[in-house]
């Protein structure tokens, strides 16, 4: 009642009555209502409605009786009262309160006065009516929109007649919202850390769960509220709500729901792993090549550990379980207080035995099998039982440990040396298994390794506490089931146990882990229980159904270990007393373990409880453990894989069967494709028919192939790896394995076999039948992958169309990606020593397709010896493990690819690493065979070729084996520098302990740089190319840096020994060596496609005698290209600059002594000696340019310009012959215009004076009539005109222009070129005259007659005749030298001395250039005299024409009637600036502009023309000019094309200029050089407008001189337009602006008008002249069938052709039958056929040594039969036509030729100049 009294003060004065009741008053009388008068109330029992009853806290002092109180006290009071306003003031209401607050609302509530009062309520500033409500009981409103968390102030009024109440208020606030973002930011075992945003400043939060309310009040930072909440269950679901408070008001609240974490999500945090829980690690991701590969930082937080662990344990460290950390995980203080001594920080770093498990349980099945393996070869334990503490289970790790073999020798076999190999899974042992019961003093694992480890060598088999980090807190691995091997080598005296037996190792308490002590005690031979105290109920031990023996370990030190418990126990147990182990005080550890072996050795005796792991999944079935091999994958995968080898009996017999494609055919077909490569036995066969024949062997073969119905067995091969996901992955493994069992037992039987027939020496045959059964005995996955290339292979024989081959175009994608998935793909068929070309080529092109484009490959392989430890090296290194077929080396080539990891993409600058394994070199098994080193040389080669390193394996120091080892390797590499690929290279010599091995082998190293040297020479010899004197001629090589030192794979004797520790650290130095030289390769990495086609190109090259001069290789072609592309276009860009430079010289030259000249000398040497020094500063920088250029491309490493290497040198020689041609055609030019313009100024100075002569007499005659005053018609002036003009000229003196005898210059310079010939050539000279040679056309005579060689054809046939060949050269000079005299008298220029000197010039460098054509002096007097004969006369004429028309008395006459109309004019007086304007513009400007047009529209033409494609190089033109043959299939241009070549190219040029500017798009360069001399020419007329001077003849001249850089302004023209020119000089600006306008609208119409051929013409630059001399070459032919040269470029040492033809398509035919000969060179040179004329001396000689004749040729055999299918088909079809057109007797076309189409002629021609 408290809250509810109001204090009074004092009554107030408008009370007319009230009384006072004291508070214990329960019902107060009702007072009368004095104002009403009304007793009603009385009688009713109710009040009237003024009275009102309040409760009052009153003082003392204002009540009349104080009733005791004492003064100043406040007493609580019952007041009635009376307004004493009539119906003024309702009462309040009553129990005004809030009963619900929201965020946006409040709701209210009140008691109801009466039915007759409505309420008021006022709240910010706004009133809201409320209406009485009908119903009884308290009233209630709402007040809504309103804002959350904020105080709000409410007052009530009640209302009568509108008359309001007092009021009575009150104070709410609404509730505040909820936190934003309310979520779970960490997950920990034990708390969980919770997070939100903070609402604002004055709200704080309630969190609520588990029925407990946690306060949190208000932050003060800025950001998020964070939360944890600690002392939470591991494992458990909590709902958390959280509620926002503002004054003591809650929000509605916001839940979620979170989970700690379990134990071993916990841990698998720490480590990092979370994530691999659910997605588990694979194999292929641990695999790649990351920068942790490289990085030899220990790890620095808990995270690292399983990456170490890994990195370490994949190649094989025995360290790999030594956790070493630093920053976080140690503290590197290493001094404290004695308090500190005894701390550890071990509780913070993880056990290793959590690691092992954590990674078990985060990794697929494929890593578990690799872990599993590794960590058996390491000799550590491995899991057999793996716990997971999250669902209480564990698994039994079957399918891990299938991959463990195991070889040992038990005691049994040690006289005979026999071995047992077998998997471990699979092998009968007993095993004994170790537990703990509670707590024990004695360490188990420790105890354990002692046990297994021979006194010499400890191993840690089981970590324990004294390893670093075996101390830690086990958190995930107790109920882990450990298990080793001890295995027998067979020698008493190192073996602990003569048996093998297994040994298990539980971890933790048997207590906890039951399940696991059951099976234990279910599959163990005995069990070896360690304890401290034993429960004498121990129903643990008792309860268990035991197959095991039971052995208790005790330790006597123990205080809990007493003698009574332990015989209760032993009793219940009904053990024995040898079945109790008590370590006494007084024995020590090594009596100890001897005691616990003697134990061992006695339950391995009994020979009794030996099961297989196998079988022991059946029992761990029955106790509800689980099996890794249950999953549904792996179970179908099984049954599948034991499908097919379920089959297999008899191995040979099955692969006959089941396998057929691979046998004798592929072995056959494999001989074939040698021999069409290097044709051995044609004999003296016609070649072309023999290689027809071959082809159709081959086809033949293929129909044999196809023949064979698909086997079951491959059916469900390839059924089974077209399975989805894991399963195929499973199926591959289970096949490998069961293939490789099946191999093991034949193997063992045949070579029990072996050894008792080895006994008797009669029994050679049978051994020598064993021998082969046994390398034919092995079975493997990849006989299956190459059964499944040899289907696809025959089926690509069959139509496109064809069902059969259609369903099988899936079979490469599948093995793409199996490859992609780390699969090894056999490279090389290790039994018919071949490549599947076509298979492996379109794996390669679908595993590309399967990438992102242009994905990039580096290679890395190993070469070495047989059986040296090569796959060892890589396995070890990369973590890998290649195919081998049990109980064999390596046969052939595998490759593997390993995925790059993005941090070292850059590094690497690749996307993939691709290892290649290779079988030994100097195998015994192939020792036998002749062609052994030929097989050793192909496989060296080919792999070398691929690689980026190659590391070449030494299994002992400076072996005597190392010379023959080192011979091959260094012919591979000699191979590759000559192909233009430079691999690295590491020699790693193994099994060399000594630490100081390095400085040791100094000596070594030496020795061995003298051998390759030796073998570089020797290697060089065979190939010819004996340059080469060492061995860093052939590589880079350092013997220091290039020499690797690897110890022994094994630490102590197999098979107990573990990895040698030295070996795993030397071979990962050895890594990281090889990943810094891929990642310094100059070169580019190649994409998939590029590697496709280097291994393409190798092996076809391989397949061939001579590999170097049989190479072809596209990426090779392509580089070529690309180079060949981008330095024509640096020669243009040089040609263009040196024509731009020579043709504004020449203007420059032509201005000389002109208005128009800026020169300031007037001596022409001298200004021409100044041009000539601007040229070669211009030639000279651009030399430079170009060099420039050509080194910044072979520094280039994202293109393959590391190809063309071998080219750089003739491109450098192609750049300084370059300028030396363009310096010489430079000055030639400069001399001869200089020369013209030396003779047209004196002409010029003789026209000038004429022409003033005539102008004084035209004004003489002028002033003589203005002076009569007299007015004279135009006829009159014509008449006094011509009378004056007579008069003038005869006063002239007209003398006769002297003409030069252009022959008697001609031959002055003949002599002096031949007089290097001496007094004979002189004298040839004399006894003709030069003025009657080259009137008919040339023919070559020689002197001596030699009789033609008729030889019978079978071993070789006639070359074309000597005479031909002379007549050929003599024709090609005589047209280059003709062409170059038609483009001079072109010009219409005088004559100058350069012209004929540079014709000499052409002619010597024709005639040097073609030295193999055999000429004598007379040939070259005769051939230059008749070239200078017809030039001298071509120059004479146009001399002579050149003089006439510079004639200065034709050029009077010429301009007579201009002269008399300006007479006429001034006579008049007329205005002459318009016609003086037009005059200008037209004869003076508009031929300057046509000119200039002229002179660089040719040079715009090429440069358009270059941009084509087909014109970029020499080799796109050849194919683009062959296509197009092939394309318009007409006899008659292949013809041409054949016999008359240069013309038909020239032609075809010209063609295909006119066909490319047919749409008119040259009139853009018009337009463009139109504007270019219109804006110069009006910015001339305005130049001069603003001169000072009004002068006329000052304004013209202005106006030349700014043009004359750029126009040539005939002086003629100029001069007759300034005689008698009166026109005003403004009004001539202005006139002749207008019509420089017209003049450009005029031209345009022209150009439009002339045709394109027309406008050819009159180019200065003849276009189809410059791109012939740029694309025909050097024009050169092949010897043989006269092919052009295709080399990109001019100064180029060896000519090569990339399609030869048969021989008669040049009109070649056999002497005898005189049938068209067939055979092309390119199958000659690898032929034994001979060819014999007059180059060698009328002697036989091979094709194959062709280049002793001519080494300027390189004709290389056709890389496929298919090569030269263009000529076939040509040859083959127009037969009859070739015969005809040359008279002889049609060819015998082979029947292979006839088949060829039209489309594979052209694809032909696409790959022999590999065109993409």
């Amino acid at each position: 009642m408290e809250d509810s009294v109001t204090t009074m003060e004092a009554i107030s004065d408008q009370d007319l009555y009230f009384e006072l009741y004291c508070e214990e008053v329960n019902e107060p009388p009702l007072p009368i209502c004095s104002t009403c008068g009304d007793f009603q109330h009385i009688i009713t029992g109710v009040p009237c409605c003024h009275v009102t009853t309040t409760l009052f806290n009153i003082r003392s002092e204002f009540v009349s009786q104080h009733l005791d109180t004492p003064a100043g006290e406040t007493k609580n009071y019952i007041v009635t009262s009376c307004s004493r306003h009539t119906h003024t003031t309702p009462p309040n209401s009553d129990s005004f309160i809030t009963v619900e607050h929201h965020e946006n609302s409040i709701t209210l509530q009140w008691d109801k006065v009466n039915n007759n009062i409505s309420f008021v309520l006022q709240f910010n500033d706004t009133e809201t009516d409320i209406s009485v409500p009908d119903e009884d009981g308290p009233v209630t409103q709402t007040v809504s929109s309103l804002t959350a968390g904020t105080q709000y102030t409410f007052t009530l009024y009640s209302v009568f007649e509108n008359v309001r109440s007092s009021g009575v208020s009150i104070t709410a606030v609404t509730a505040p919202p909820n936190a934003d973002s309310f979520i779970t930011v960490e997950y920990h075992e034990n708390s969980i850390t919770l997070q939100w945003d903070k609402v604002n400043n004055n709200i704080s939060y309630i969190l609520q769960f588990n029925d407990t309310e946690t306060d949190i009040s208000v932050p003060n930072e800025d950001g998020p509220v964070t939360h944890t909440v600690s002392s939470l269950t591991a494992g458990t679901q909590y709902t958390f709500t959280l509620y926002s408070v503002f004054e003591n008001i809650r929000s509605s609240g916001v839940s979620i729901t979170a989970v700690t974490e379990t134990h071993l999500e916990c841990l698998l945090k720490d480590l990092g792993l979370q994530q691999y829980y659910t997605k588990k690690l694979s194999l292929s991701k641990i695999l790649e090549i990351d920068k942790t590969t490289i990085n030899d930082e220990p790890a620095k937080s808990n995270s690292d550990f399983p990456w170490y662990f890994l990195k370490k344990l994949m190649m094989v460290n025995v360290a790999a379980r030594n956790m070493t950390c630093t920053s976080d995980c140690e503290s590197d203080d290493e001094t404290g207080n004695a308090e500190d001594l005894d701390s550890s920080n071990t509780d913070d770093m993880p056990n290793p035995l959590d690691i092992i498990a954590a990674l078990f349980l985060c990794s697929d099945g494929f890593l578990q099998q690799e872990m599993a393996l590794k960590m058996s070869t390491c000799q550590f334990s491995v899991p057999l039982l793996l716990p997971n503490c999250d669902t209480k289970q564990c698994t039994l790790m079957l399918w891990a440990m299938r991959d463990i073999v195991k070889k040992y020798r038990p005691q049994s076999l040690s006289e005979s040396k026999g071995f047992i190999e077998d998997r471990i899974v699979l092998s009968e042992l007993p095993m004994i298994s170790f537990v703990r019961l509670g707590e024990c003093s004695l360490s188990k694992s420790a105890l354990l390794n002692k046990l297994l480890s021979n006194s010499q060598q400890y191993h840690d088999t089981f970590v324990h506490r004294n390893m670093e980090c075996g101390n830690s807190p086990r958190k995930i691995s107790n109920g882990l089931t450990e298990i080793t091997w001890y295995l027998p080598c067979g020698n008493t005296n190192i073996d602990i146990f003569s048996q093998p037996v297994a040994v298990a190792n539980l971890r933790g308490d048997i207590a906890s882990f039951e399940t696991q002590y059951s099976f234990l005690c279910q599959t163990s031979a005995a069990v070896f229980v360690f304890f401290d105290n034993l429960d004498s109920e121990c129903s643990l031990l008792t309860n268990q159904h035991h197959k095991a023996q039971i052995f208790l370990v005790g330790n006597s030190e123990s205080k809990r270990c007493t003698l009574d418990a332990l015989k209760k126990v032993e009793t219940n147990l009904c053990l024995t007393k040898n079945n109790i182990i008590i370590r006494k005080k007084q024995r020590n550890d090594a009596d100890f373990v001897k005691y616990l072996r003697q134990k061992v050795r006695n339950v391995i005796k009994e020979k009794k409880g030996k099961m297989t792991i196998e079988q022991m999944a059946d029992i761990a079935h029955d106790l509800g453990i689980l099996v890794d091999e249950d999953s549904p994958e792996c179970q179908t995968a099984k049954t599948n894989a034991e499908a097919i080898t379920a089959e297999i009996q008899d191995i040979l017999k099955y692969k006959e069967d089941q396998l057929p494609r691979q046998g004798e055919i592929w072995k056959e077909l494999t001989c074939l494709e040698k021999e069409e490569f290097r044709l051995r036995k044609v004999g003296s066969g016609n070649i072309e028919d023999y290689k027809s024949q071959l082809q159709e062997d081959r086809k033949e073969l293929r129909k044999r192939q196809n023949s064979y119905e698909m086997s079951t067995a491959m059916t469900c091969f390839i059924n089974a790896i077209s399975s989805p996901g894991t399963e195929r992955f499973y199926f591959l493994k289970w096949m490998r394995m069961n293939l490789d069992n099946l191999s093991r037992i034949k193997l063992s039987e045949l070579q029990e076999k072996y050894k008792e027939k080895c006994k008797n020496s009669e029994n050679k045959e049978e051994i020598k039948e064993i021998d082969r059964q046994i390398s034919n005995s092995s079975l493997g996955t990849e006989h299956f992958f190459r059964e499944m290339g040899q289907i696809y292979e025959a089926s690509l024989s069959l139509p496109q169309t064809d069902p059969a081959r259609q369903q099988l175009q899936h079979l490469p994608k599948l093995c793409a990606e199996l490859l992609l998935d780390g699969f090894p793909l056999e490279l090389v068929d290790g039994d018919a020593s071949n490549i599947p070309l076509r298979w492996v080529s379109d794996v390669l092109s679908q595993l590309s397709d399967l990438v992102s484009p242009n994905r990039k490959i580096l290679v890395v392989t190993v070469l070495g010896v047989q059986s040296t430890g090569k796959s060892n090296l890589l396995n070890t290194m990369f973590g890998v493990q290649f195919a081998v077929s049990s109980g064999r080396c390596t046969r052939g080539a595998f490759m593997l690819l390993i995925k790059i990891n993005e941090d070292m993409k850059k590094v690497l600058n690749c996307d993939f690493m691709l290892i290649i394994d290779t079988e030994g070199l100097k195998s015994p098994e192939l020792a036998q065979l002749d062609n052994s080193y030929e097989h050793d040389n192909e496989l060296a080669t080919l792999v070398v070729g691929l690689s980026d390193v190659t590391i070449v394996n030494i299994a002992m120091e400076n072996s005597t084996e190392m010379k023959d080892i080192l011979q091959i390797v260094v012919h591979a590499f000699l191979r590759m520098k000559e192909v233009g690929k430079r691999p690295k290279c590491v020699f790693v010599h193994q099994n060399v302990s000594d630490v100081s091995a390095h400085e040791k082998n100094l000596r070594d190293r030496k020795l061995l740089l003298e051998q390759l040297n030796e073998m570089t020479q020797a290697a060089a010899r065979m190939e010819k190319k004996e340059e080469n004197k060492s061995f860093t001629d052939v590589m880079e090589y350092s013997p220091d840096t290039g020499n690797w030192y690897i110890p022994g794979l094994w630490n102590g004797n197999p098979p107990m020994a573990p990895v040698s520790a030295g070996y795993s650290e030397a071979v990962y130095e050895l890594k990281k060596h090889i990943i810094k030289l891929l990642g310094n390769c100059e070169s580019s990495a190649n994409d998939i496609l590029e590697f496709k086609e280097w291994m393409t190109s190798l092996w076809n090259a391989v397949k061939h005698e001579n590999f170097i001069f049989s190479f072809r290789n596209s990426l090779v072609a392509d580089a070529y290209m690309r180079l060949c592309t981008e330095f024509n276009k640096w020669e243009w860009k040089f040609r263009k600059e040196m024509y731009t430079f020579v043709s504004n010289a020449e203007r420059r030259i032509s201005n000389f002594g002109t208005v128009a000249a800026k020169s300031e000398s007037s001596d022409m040497r001298e200004f021409l000696t100044c041009l000539k020094s601007e040229a070669s500063t211009v030639l000279s920088t651009w030399e430079t340019r170009l060099l420039e250029n050509l080194t910044h491309y072979f520094q280039q490493t994202d293109v393959h310009v590391y190809l063309d290497e071998g080219y750089k040198e003739e491109f450098l020689n192609s750049a300084n012959s370059l300028r030396k041609e363009m310096e010489r055609s430079v000055f030639n030019q400069l001399t001869a215009a200089a020369e013209n313009r030396e003779g047209m100024r004196e002409i010029e100075k003789i026209k000038e004076n004429y022409k003033k002569e005539i102008e004084k007499a035209v004004h003489v005659l002028i002033d003589k009539f203005r002076k009569k005053n007299v007015r004279m018609s135009d006829e009159e002036l014509d008449k006094e005109f011509d009378k004056m003009w007579n008069e003038t000229l005869k006063k002239l003196s007209f003398s006769e222009q002297k003409i030069t005898n252009v022959f008697t210059s001609t031959f002055h310079y003949l002599i002096i070129n031949l007089s290097h010939r001496g007094s004979h050539a002189c004298e040839l000279l004399s006894y003709k005259s030069l003025q009657d040679c080259g009137k008919e056309p040339f023919k070559y005579t020689p002197e001596g007659f030699y009789n033609r060689c008729k030889h019978k054809p079978r071993k070789w046939f006639i070359i074309h005749d000597h005479t031909m060949a002379v007549q050929k050269l003599a024709d090609s000079i005589i047209n280059v030298c003709s062409q170059f005299a038609r483009e001079i008298v072109k010009r219409k220029n005088n004559y100058s001395d350069t012209y004929i000197q540079e014709i000499l010039n052409i002619i010597d460098e024709k005639l040097q250039s073609n030295q193999d054509v055999k000429t004598d002096t007379e040939f070259e007097v005769s051939l230059k005299q008749h070239i200078c004969g017809f030039a001298a006369r071509e120059f004479q004429k146009m001399h002579e024409d050149f003089v006439q028309e510079n004639d200065p008395y034709r050029c009077l006459i010429k301009y007579k009637e201009r002269f008399r109309d300006d007479f006429i004019d001034v006579f008049h007086e007329r205005d002459q600036c318009q016609k003086k304007a037009e005059e200008f513009t037209n004869q003076c400007l508009k031929p300057a502009v046509e000119d200039f047009i002229s002179w660089f529209l040719g040079p715009d033409i090429i440069g358009e023309m270059l941009t084509c494609e087909q014109f970029s190089n020499r080799m796109s033109f050849q194919y683009s000019v062959l296509l197009d043959l092939l394309s318009k299939d007409d006899f008659e241009n292949y013809v041409s094309y054949i016999d008359s070549y240069e013309k038909y190219i020239k032609s075809w040029i010209l063609n295909k200029i006119v066909e490319h500017f047919s749409t008119g798009s040259v009139s853009e360069f018009e337009d463009r050089h139109l504007q270019s001399c219109i804006r110069s020419i009006n910015d001339a007329i305005n130049k001069a407008k603003r001169g000072e001077t009004d002068d006329m003849k000052t304004f013209v001249e202005d106006i030349c001189k700014e043009l004359g850089d750029k126009l040539v302004i005939s002086q003629d023209a100029l001069g007759a337009f300034m005689m008698l020119n009166n026109a005003d000089k403004k009004q001539f600006a202005d006139w002749l602006t207008v019509s420089v306008n017209e003049m450009e609208q005029d031209l345009r119409k022209e150009f439009k008008n002339v045709s394109f051929e027309m406008k050819l013409q009159h180019l200065h630059v003849q276009p189809q002249n410059e791109l012939f001399n740029r694309l025909v070459g050097c024009g050169k032919q092949c010897p043989f069938c006269k092919t052009p040269c295709d080399a990109g470029r001019v100064a180029h040492f060896e000519h090569f052709a990339a399609l030869h033809r048969p021989q008669g398509l040049g009109g070649f035919s056999w002497p005898n039958t005189q049938k068209l000969i067939t055979d092309i060179c390119s199958s000659l040179v690898i032929s034994d056929q001979q060819f014999r004329w007059r180059d060698t001396n009328h002697k036989y000689h091979p094709y194959k040594r062709h280049r002793e004749i001519y080494p300027d040729w390189i004709i290389r055999p056709d890389v496929s039969l298919e090569a030269s299918d263009y000529w076939k088909y040509v040859i083959a079809k127009y037969n009859m036509d070739f015969a005809k057109q040359y008279k002889t007797e049609p060819a015998d076309i082979p029947a292979t030729w006839k088949n060829i189409t039209k489309q594979q002629a052209g694809k032909c021609l696409q790959e022999s100049f590999d065109i993409k």
